[in-house]
């Protein structure tokens, strides 16, 4: 029978994962505010889906990573390397560009 893992790296997955979710959920947020209290320019539009993409994108890039390293976790091997974290950081630095577009136009 396999050794069990220790559990102190699957919390440390887990917190990891709800980390993904909380970044999520404070995107929906201000994609929320921005459809709602800017202005109806494309700006402000573009903006506010430009939020819920990004959104979208952490929290399926979170639970793929959690599900990734899971696994890992309980086989016992290295985590798998993945280009997750770096998309999630360029779609961020994509909304600051929007951002700072908003404000010029």
């Amino acid at each position: 029978m396999a050794e069990a893992p220790d559990p102190r790296y699957l919390l440390a997955n887990e917190r990891t994962l709800l980390a993904y979710e909380r970044t999520a959920i404070g995107l929906v947020v201000a994609a929320v505010g921005a459809l709602n209290l800017l202005d109806d320019t494309w700006p402000h539009v573009t903006l506010g889906i430009a939020l819920l993409l990004a959104s979208a994108l952490t929290a399926g890039v979170g639970w793929h990573r959690y599900r990734q390293a899971e696994r890992a976790i309980r086989a016992g091997t290295d985590l798998p390397s993945g280009v997750g974290v770096q998309v999630v950081v360029l779609a961020v630095i994509a909304i600051i560009v929007v951002v700072g577009l908003t404000v010029l136009v």
